[in-house]
């Protein structure tokens, strides 16, 4: 770590480089996402660690052995509250929650426009899109409580070991591990397949053919026939409350979309590092839709239409 020195009557203290700090913002919205599932709370998570670092005095800052360690577990408790606060407030969405669904960087639009902050960066741009974030798995996480859920992340996903684990969590290293454990029974009963990306790209734009068409014999046929479909609206705009279950209800769902919104554009794009589908209306991405796909078939199927999880995919200037 870079870093300087500052002299004092007991002798020299290292100064942490402020490059360095701000170098760690990528960590930590990587780490912050995967915990929250959404990159609005990932941001304000981050935004929140390093206000409480900039609130400290220099003498405080200096003390602190490992800068990057300290902006990691105040980033995992603040990110433990806010999964805790979220569970009341989910309980309270209208409708079903879905993640945030993320673009691959190259298709991020827009963004925040830095606000004076030290890394202006897109977050997006700082999330590494590998299948730690693909929206199955993120769908698995949400069923955790969250102490599984951070124990989880941070050891299984990013390495860290128990003991400073437990830091965060407030709990032994050896609950840590229990925790651990619980979250990973949990993700290997959830079976989440992972079909070759070529396979995937190809069932997609299928799919993407056959709505198109409204050809709903051929939709059947590309969907398993115990399906579902989620979608998400979050009470701003329509959208089913519940799941759609059974591939000839959501082919007919789907051809229904697409007989109330003459001129849907259906766009083919990487959603959470995997092929996934965007639907726009005059020019507005209205729909950002993730598949979990096992084989030829689509099993899952999630759409976020929540206005509020689309930043990236709706600003102007890109089609």
């Amino acid at each position: 770590m870079s870093t300087s020195t500052s002299s004092t009557a007991g002798g020299e203290r290292t100064v942490p480089d402020p490059s360095v700090i701000v170098g760690e913002r990528g960590h930590l919205t990587n780490l912050a996402y995967r915990l929250l599932g959404s990159l609005a709370e990932a941001e304000d998570a981050v935004q929140e660690t390093y206000a409480r670092w900039y609130a400290m005095s220099r003498q405080q800052q200096e003390a602190i052995e490992s800068p990057g360690a300290w902006l990691t577990t105040v980033a995992g408790r603040i990110c433990l509250d806010v999964l805790g606060s979220a569970r009341a407030r989910r309980e309270r969405y209208v409708g079903e929650w879905v993640p945030e669904p993320l673009p691959d960087r190259t298709e991020w639009i827009g963004g925040p426009d830095g606000g004076g902050s030290p890394d202006p960066v897109d977050p997006a741009d700082r999330v590494t899109l590998d299948e730690s974030v693909n929206m199955a798995f993120l769908v698995v996480l949400e069923a955790m409580t969250p102490a599984e859920r951070v124990a989880f992340i941070l050891h299984d996903v990013f390495r860290y070991p128990f003991a400073e684990i437990a830091r965060i969590v407030g709990r032994t290293p050896a609950a840590c591990r229990q925790l651990a454990t619980s979250a990973r029974r949990r993700v290997g009963a959830a079976r989440i397949p992972a079909a070759p990306a070529a396979g995937q790209a190809r069932l997609v734009r299928d799919f993407k053919e056959a709505w198109e068409a409204k050809d709903i014999r051929t939709l059947v046929g590309l969907l398993a026939p115990d399906a579902a479909m989620i979608a998400d609206g979050g009470g701003l705009v329509g959208a089913a409350l519940r799941p759609v279950e059974g591939s000839e209800r959501i082919a007919q769902y789907l051809i229904h979309i697409a007989g109330k919104a003459p001129g849907l554009t259906l766009l083919e794009r990487s959603v959470n590092g995997r092929p996934g589908l965007v639907a726009q209306h005059t020019g507005v991405t209205v729909t950002v839709a993730a598949f979990e796909l096992t084989g030829d078939r689509v099993t899952r199927i999630w759409a976020v239409r929540n206005p509020e999880k689309l930043r990236p995919w709706t600003e102007t200037g890109r089609g």
